[in-house]
């Protein structure tokens, strides 16, 4: 009998553990009989409030790439479409940008048409911008594939429009922001850190999305000017880094003077950052070795410092960590050329228009 009752003794003890560990999980889900469980992140967590879209590392995803340039994007400029031009390996098309404290939603062709509709939006920058805007209008056409659009290029103003659902998404070449002016008299290239006359063409949009860095350190014959006009002196040369922080800081003043607000959302594009020869496999985990390009900390002093908000789209890092996302040898070049500063379409920029797409969902969430 006694035997008995310790058992059951012992059985009503156990009961009584897992009681109170199943009390304990429901209550957060944490902790269970003495072990702890690592909190998941929950997946259909809203992006807004303390998340930080931009700090997490890439997974693999067999639901992606959005689209396919063969058959949804007809129009993909040739130096983008690295499978077209013959690149063999696929897994850089199978990853997904996983923030570290929420679920990044999935881009959602028609509901981004929803929120566009009636609005013009223009990127101004350079081939970087370039690669989004053209990541952009290949995502909004493989949502509605069957819809008629109309692509034009006038100058340096390239436009893509939807009419059924009236948007436009329009690219304006423009490597420095600032003006690059030809002298009347010698026919001389100035690159005029002060100035910022191009502007007015900016003027009457519902979205703004502004890019340069990349043509800064250009030298040789790859530099476009032959002068810098800099503190009302004409210089042969700078410091590029100043310079830039110079020209960007031109450009906060004029989105502070002739920006509403409330009317027209201004992006900055953020830091694309280059890699050197052709890879096939990102970098794991969520940090870069080599830390942030210096351009970073310009970018983020000048835009804290701007009264007219201008919301930043941090790409650096998780571009960073994809060191196999760029054409290589499968660009424009071909063979004879190896790209490591632009991007795979389908890629890494589909990346960057989710994380515009998921701020402007929290935007409107909070307001």
């Amino acid at each position: 009998m006694g035997k008995v009752l310790h058992g059951f003794g012992l059985f009503a003890c156990i009961a009584v553990l897992l009681a109170l560990c199943l009390l304990l999980l429901l209550h957060d889900g944490q902790y269970c009989c003495g072990r702890v469980q690592k909190k998941q992140v929950n997946e259909s967590q809203s992006v807004g409030g303390s998340c930080n879209l931009f700090e997490g590392s890439w997974v693999y995803d067999d639901t992606y790439p959005l689209y396919d340039t063969f058959s949804s994007c007809p129009f993909v400029e040739k130096e983008f479409d690295c499978r077209k031009n013959g690149r063999p390996d696929s897994k850089y098309l199978k990853l997904r940008w996983k923030p570290d404290t929420c679920a990044l939603p999935r881009f959602n062709g028609m509901d981004m048409l929803r929120r566009l509709k009636g609005k013009k939006i223009l990127f101004v920058g350079d081939s970087l911008s370039l690669n989004q805007w053209q990541s952009l209008t290949c995502m909004l056409h493989s949502a509605v594939p069957k819809t008629n659009y109309t692509l034009t290029r006038k100058g340096d103003l390239s436009t893509f429009s939807l009419p059924e659902f009236e948007v436009s998404v329009m690219m304006s070449r423009n490597a420095f922001l600032v003006d690059l002016v030809k002298t009347r008299t010698g026919g001389s290239m100035v690159l005029k850190l002060d100035s910022i006359e191009n502007g007015n063409a900016w003027k009457g949009y519902d979205m703004l999305i502004f890019n340069t860095w990349h043509w800064w350190l250009h030298k040789g014959s790859k530099q476009p000017w032959d002068y810098i006009v800099s503190g009302g002196k004409i210089l042969q040369d700078m410091d590029r880094l100043a310079a830039f922080r110079e020209g960007l800081t031109t450009w906060s003043k004029w989105v502070d003077s002739n920006v509403d607000a409330k009317t027209t959302k201004v992006f900055f594009q953020g830091i694309s950052p280059s890699h050197y020869n052709g890879q096939t496999q990102p970098i794991s985990g969520s940090t870069y070795p080599g830390g942030s390009p210096p351009a970073t900390t310009v970018v983020n002093q000048v835009l804290a410092k701007m009264s007219s908000p201008a919301t930043l789209l941090d790409i650096t890092l998780l571009s960073q960590l994809r060191k196999d996302g760029h054409p290589s040898v499968y660009g424009f070049g071909g063979k004879t050329g190896n790209d490591c500063s632009h991007w795979c379409l389908s890629g890494v920029p589909d990346t960057w228009n989710e994380l515009l797409y998921a701020t402007l969902v929290t935007t409107d969430q909070r307001s």
